[in-house]
């Protein structure tokens, strides 16, 4: 646990002073360094201006630098300190204002002083700053130089795509985005806990289901990528996650699909059960999962969470910074949707082959000295048998009888030696 923690709060580290938006090189570089980890990632491209849908892809966008000068020669808002200092997507400006007109471009947040806001302007040109309330009361009237060097430029949006085969054509689907500058549980925690996810599913002994991970700008990526193979994610996706705000060390989140009846839905509340989280409603929806689960869509994909975007008061600022998340807290995300992954792998549908109860001792299944822990086995083995009907799945007997479903997975696999129950 320690190992794989702290490795992705170190990949964390490296990635957060990088200027990400929904394309440029902020994206292209933090693709790059997650290719250096995971060399199946393939990094594609989609040029500015092509049709998904309802929408267009955008310019592309490139910021290296930005500031204000006060009337008294101080250097402030400047962007290679913070590059939430930029509004996103910022067209370029180099002049002499005055404050009046200045303050026409300034955003802060009352409530949180200490706090720099993240704010973007994707769909409408506009340039502007970003600074704390409490760097703000302190300007005062005058004439001010604001500088952005930014460029706005047909392009490509950049996102990044694995897929990896398992026995089955159908697929398990992972979604993160790469779209955000300088904020750690908003961000990068999604990504590098996707990113250890690809590691853990390489290393699954005879995976049953092929998995398509992706690493897309939020919402115009999502919208993007369902475009251009809704056909086959219709086909073959049987359950799926967007991962995001997974590294802090509160409590869990779950947000479901449209209908929370899929197997994306079942999962979820499965892992979470005996943990601290809160379910919320579709309603409640901010992410990806808008788009995964749309009408016409309806992609079985829901969203675990640590503390749920929008709902802490360090969220879209720079206070959500690297001391809000954490190894374990890393961890903890990675280590729920590990459970969910190794779940739908083992979840299947099982039948008994005996009338009544069968005899145990006869196949080696029934302890041959009585303990607490062999009276334990017993049990939970005799209570899957009682509803192994060929009607429940794993989950749903797991749920029956009260126990987490990895319980039981040693338990099914000594009952199939000793064939006493097939897959239904």
């Amino acid at each position: 646990m320690k190992n794989i923690g702290q490795e992705m709060y170190n990949w964390a580290v490296d990635l957060f002073p990088i200027n990400r938006s929904l394309s440029g090189n902020g994206v292209r570089e933090t693709l790059h360094y997650i290719k250096n980890i995971i060399p199946e990632l393939n990094i594609l491209e989609v040029p500015s201006g092509t049709k998904c849908f309802d929408w267009t892809i955008p310019k592309e966008w490139n910021c290296d630098d930005g500031y204000i000068i006060d009337p008294d020669g101080n250097k402030i808002c400047d962007f290679k300190i913070n590059n939430l200092h930029i509004v996103g997507y910022s067209t370029p400006i180099d002049k002499d204002i005055e404050f009046e007109e200045l303050i026409e471009h300034l955003y802060y947040i009352e409530e949180e002083p200490s706090a720099i806001p993240y704010i973007t302007s994707y769909y409408t040109e506009r340039w502007g700053f970003c600074l704390t309330f409490n760097e703000f009361k302190k300007l005062k009237r005058g004439r001010y130089k604001v500088r952005i060097n930014s460029e706005l430029k047909n392009g490509n949006l950049t996102y990044g795509e694995i897929k990896l085969k398992g026995k089955s054509e159908k697929e398990i689907f992972l979604s993160t985005y790469v779209c955000h500058p300088s904020m750690a549980n908003n961000e990068l925690s999604g990504p590098v806990v996707t990113t250890a996810l690809v590691n853990f599913i390489k290393l699954i002994a005879n995976r049953k289901y092929s998995y398509r991970i992706v690493f897309i700008p939020e919402t115009i990526g999502s919208i993007m990528y369902i475009s251009k193979n809704l056909d086959a994610m219709k086909k073959y996706i049987i359950a799926g996650f967007n991962i995001t705000t997974i590294g802090d060390n509160k409590s869990y989140s779950y947000i479901p699909t449209r209908y929370g009846n899929t197997l994306a839905d079942k999962v979820s509340k499965h892992i979470l059960q005996n943990t601290d989280y809160i379910e919320y409603s579709f309603l409640d929806r901010g992410s990806d999962e808008r788009q995964y689960c749309s009408p016409g869509v309806d992609l079985p994909i829901a969203t675990i969470c640590r503390t749920k975007y929008h709902e802490y008061p360090e969220y879209h600022t720079s206070l959500d910074d690297l001391s809000f998340i954490s190894p374990e807290g890393l961890y903890g995300g990675y280590d729920k949707i590990k459970k969910a992954i190794e779940l739908i792998e083992c979840n299947q549908y099982y039948k008994i082959n005996v009338l009544c109860e069968p005899q145990l001792g006869k196949r080696g299944l029934y302890p041959t000295i009585s303990t607490k822990a062999s009276n334990d086995v017993v049990k939970k083995m005799m209570d899957f048998l009682a509803y192994a009907d060929g009607n429940n799945d794993l989950i749903d007997i797991a749920n029956i009888i009260g126990v987490q479903a990895e319980e039981l997975f040693g338990i099914i696999e000594e009952m199939k030696k000793a064939n006493l129950i097939d897959v239904a």
